[in-house]
């Protein structure tokens, strides 16, 4: 998945401001993980400050404020990048 493609799904996943009860993020192979990297890069573009970035489980993790200043906590699939769990402050 290309950066443009990653930054364009952020902006529309995280829009919706879904709320789910838990992460549940799928298991893979350590080789099939999208990078970190690639990840952090799509966030910053959208206006994340990122406070804190760990692997929590099945899921990449992020804390920090998004482009409104607003307290985020999300979580990610490790090979797809999607979003799959998302809590913004209201």
């Amino acid at each position: 998945m290309k950066l443009s493609q990653i930054v364009l799904y952020l902006g529309l996943s995280l829009s919706m401001q879904t709320v789910l009860a838990a992460a549940d993020c799928k298991a893979y192979p350590k080789q099939e993980w999208a990078s970190e990297d690639t990840l952090k890069e799509a966030l910053i573009a959208e206006g994340y400050v990122i406070k804190k970035f760990k692997v929590d489980g099945h899921c990449y993790e992020m804390y920090g404020r998004n482009a409104q200043k607003k307290k985020v906590e999300l979580y990610f699939d490790m090979k797809t990048l999607g979003i799959v769990k998302a809590e913004i402050e209201k």
